[in-house]
This record gives C-alpha cells, sequence and structure tokens, in this order.
C-alpha cells in the first residue's frame, strides 16, 4: 500500500531522467501520500543538452540555468518538492569517495523502503550504470554498523528498482516490475513537455507508457490498465506467498 508512512528514494544521473523513466511512478506516489525525496546528480550539461548546445554563443551558465528551471517545472507537475540537485560534471560522471559517502548520508537521512534508480545496463550512457554502481555501493554502506557517520544510524536493507534504459532491447532489458501510471501519466505528460532541451524524447517515452500498458493489461488479465512504467529488480522479491 501507498501511503504516508512510504519512503521512496529516486536518484536520477541527469536533468530529465527521473521523468522520462519513472515520472508517473513518483506521481502516483506522492498522490497517495508517500515521502519522496528525490536527488537529481547533475544537469547533464555535458552529455544531455545536445539542442541548447546549437545556440551560438551559448554558456556553460546558461545552459545548467535553462535546465534547472525545466527541473522546477517538471517537480512542480509532479508534486515533488523535496529535491535536490547535486551538479556533479556528466559525461563522464566519476565517483569519488566523498560522493559515496555523501549518498550513504542520504539514504542513511531519508531511510527508504524503496530506492529507484538506474538499471544495471545502458548500452549507450555510460554515466547510467555509473550511478547504478554507486547507488548499490551506497546501499550497502548505509546498512553496514561498520560505516560510522555520526548523526546518521545505520539504515535497514532496502527494496531497489531499475529505472528502463531507454535503449531496452540493445541494453538487455527485461522488465521484472509494471507500474501503471494511467492515474498519474497526464502528470507525467505535463512533466515531460518542461524539457525543451530534449524535446525529441517526449514523443518516444509517451510510446513507452501506451506499450507497457499494453503489456500490463496482457499480463494481469486486466483491463483497466492504459499506462505503465516498467522497472528492473536488483534484489528477488521476499515474502510469504506469491503476489
Amino acid at each position: 500500500m501507498i501511503d504516508s508512512s512510504v519512503n521512496l528514494l529516486v536518484v536520477s544521473a541527469h536533468a530529465a531522467d527521473f521523468v522520462w523513466r519513472a515520472g508517473g511512478t513518483i506521481a502516483k506516489y506522492v498522490k497517495h501520500g508517500a515521502n519522496v525525496s528525490l536527488v537529481i546528480l547533475s544537469y547533464g550539461a555535458r552529455g544531455e543538452s545536445n539542442d541548447l548546445w546549437n545556440i551560438e554563443g551559448q554558456t556553460m551558465e546558461n545552459v545548467k540555468a535553462v535546465r534547472k528551471s525545466e527541473i522546477e517545472a517538471a517537480a512542480k507537475c509532479l508534486g515533488v518538492e523535496n529535491y535536490e540537485i547535486w551538479d556533479f560534471e556528466d559525461y563522464h560522471m566519476e565517483i569519488t569517495p566523498e560522493r559515496m559517502d555523501r549518498l550513504t548520508r542520504k539514504i542513511r537521512e531519508v531511510r527508504p523502503h524503496h530506492i529507484l534508480t538506474h538499471g544495471p545496463k545502458d548500452a549507450f550512457n555510460p554515466d547510467h550504470e555509473a550511478v547504478s554502481d554507486y547507488v548499490f555501493k551506497a546501499s550497502v554502506l548505509s546498512t553496514s554498523n561498520g560505516v560510522r557517520m555520526e548523526g546518521y544510524p545505520t539504515a535497514k536493507q532496502t527494496r531497489l528498482f531499475g529505472f528502463e534504459p531507454h535503449q531496452s532491447e540493445i541494453s538487455h532489458f527485461n522488465p521484472d516490475v509494471i507500474l501503471d501510471i494511467t492515474e498519474t501519466y497526464e502528470q507525467k505528460q505535463a512533466a515531460m513537455n518542461c524539457f525543451k532541451a530534449q524535446k525529441h524524447l517526449i514523443e518516444y517515452y509517451g510510446a513507452k507508457a501506451l506499450m507497457r500498458g499494453n503489456q500490463a493489461r496482457r499480463c494481469s488479465g486486466s483491463n483497466q490498465y492504459q499506462y505503465a512504467e516498467a522497472f528492473s529488480r536488483f534484489l528477488p522479491y521476499v515474502g510469504g506467498e506469491f503476489v
């Protein structure tokens, strides 16, 4: 059940990743009262802002300013109020020991039941693979009593889910979870429309949500699902019965 007792942490490598890949899911958790925390590691200024760099006289400062305004608008569409932009350099993103400590502290602070981030395989984006590894390792450190951080007690093991990569088949992605976003798809669509720096992806991810909705109906036997998002699991499902 999604309610105010649930803590969800989302870690996005670049400015728009969280919207393309999980915007409907994030909005759904917010809508049902969950505590959603979003960390955006970079603006994607070097590698994911190509349209902006086509403007004559463009500067890094201006690109980041545009991406920041897009993030703010998209977060508002999804209802996310608790978000941080860490402004790492992208393409290629470096994960230092200091950055590992920072995310470990964040996990201990949020104490998430679920972490949503990039899956381990993304054929055309090494930043996404680096972030997947980064989040997994930080989640392990967050549970270790031997990793001492004053003011940040050890966290419990959390469930980790990976975004569907852009080129799914080439990245050998098979969904472990297909999550219905029919009730929040309009919010996702509005959030996607905020990202003019990558407007070529708006139609692509709209079609993807429709396709996953079709698969949700086929796999479940329920016709109520119209739009959906797909995810991988880092760890197996554990429970007392099949769900």
